[in-house]
């Protein structure tokens, strides 16, 4: 009797945050893992798996390169992750934005469509197709009136894996996924610029950390909790889109009080508030309501808000000594 052959899966921005994660539960679940990456990307996330998984050099602006890979992979699951992630950045070049996001996805669903129908497709979305909520918590029938270029490219993208999915009957779903960290997060991100702040402090090479509102308000969940959410999509049998996100808000207030306990230091004593750098505030708390996803799914984060951010800053302090 032969062996049944392994699942396959493709990951885009494989090399991550997230994509690095995702990589890792995949091929702890038996699966032959493929992913997408540029010639010049770091592969400093994928250390503990690269020896384990295909990866195929390309750039998704060029539809060639998703056509091989997919040709090359045959995927039974496909993870599209590769988007730009910092949101400021966004206004800095919307028509950027909007072609390495909009583009690149449009791309990759129609070859789908062509080479792989039978493919299992999770697009990650993101909180920002909601822009300034109203109300709060958003889940699925929020309404979204993105703020940002970035939220309009997500939003595009968002309606386009459903007008595909219902048109040509593909297992498309869109995850719409809010703010999720770890070690791994670039330290440009406020989580990170917080924890490693708390660490360079403690150890002596920082005095003070400086930030802006410390009333503003994320649903901060852990990366890889958010990627279980993912292969859930992607293995129930009906596709659909789905809110990933903890359910629960925490202020950047919060995020530095545990930070700093986790050097054992009084926040207070090294923080500065820099007026300048406050945002107005925001009409409704961006916090998701991952019912749905808890009674379809039944997956939920199982890492505090507490946990991850102590785990960030132990990881800061060991980089740092």
């Amino acid at each position: 009797m032969n062996p049944v052959a392994a699942r396959r899966a493709l990951i885009t921005g494989i090399a991550g945050q997230d994509g690095s994660y995702l990589a890792e539960q995949l091929v702890d679940g038996g699966y032959a893992v493929h992913g997408i990456v540029r010639p010049t990307t770091s592969l400093a996330n994928l250390t503990g798996v690269r020896d384990r998984i295909t990866l195929h050099e390309g750039d998704l602006a060029d539809p060639g390169t998703i056509r091989r890979a997919l040709g090359e992979s045959a995927p039974d699951e496909i993870y599209h992750l590769a988007a730009p992630t910092f949101v400021p950045d966004s206004w800095l070049a919307p028509a950027g934005t909007l072609e390495a996001i909009v583009v690149a996805s449009a791309d990759l669903l129609a070859a789908v469509r062509e080479l792989t129908p039978s493919a299992r497709v999770v697009v990650a979305g993101s909180r920002e197709i909601f822009g300034s909520p109203v109300s709060s918590p958003q889940d699925e029938s929020t309404p979204c009136h993105p703020a940002t270029p970035y939220g309009v490219a997500k939003l595009a993208v968002h309606q386009l894996v459903g007008l595909l999915r219902d048109r040509h009957d593909l297992h498309l779903s869109s995850a719409i996924l809010f703010n999720h960290e770890s070690v791994r997060r670039p330290a440009r991100f406020v989580t990170r610029k917080v924890t490693r702040a708390a660490a360079a402090i403690s150890l002596g090479l920082e005095d003070e950390l400086v930030l802006g509102d410390l009333d503003a308000v994320r649903d901060w969940s852990a990366a890889a909790d958010i990627m279980v959410g993912l292969r859930l999509m992607a293995g129930h049998d009906d596709p659909g889109d789905l809110v990933l996100a903890s359910g629960v808000g925490h202020s950047v207030g919060d995020l530095v009080a545990a930070a700093f306990a986790g050097v054992g230091l009084d926040p207070a004593v090294h923080l500065r508030v820099d007026e300048r750098l406050r945002r107005p505030a925001e009409p409704a708390a961006p916090v998701g309501d991952p019912t749905r996803a808890r009674e379809r799914l039944g997956w939920s984060v199982t890492t505090s808000f507490e946990d991850l951010i102590g785990e960030m800053v132990r990881a800061d302090l060991a980089a740092l000594r």
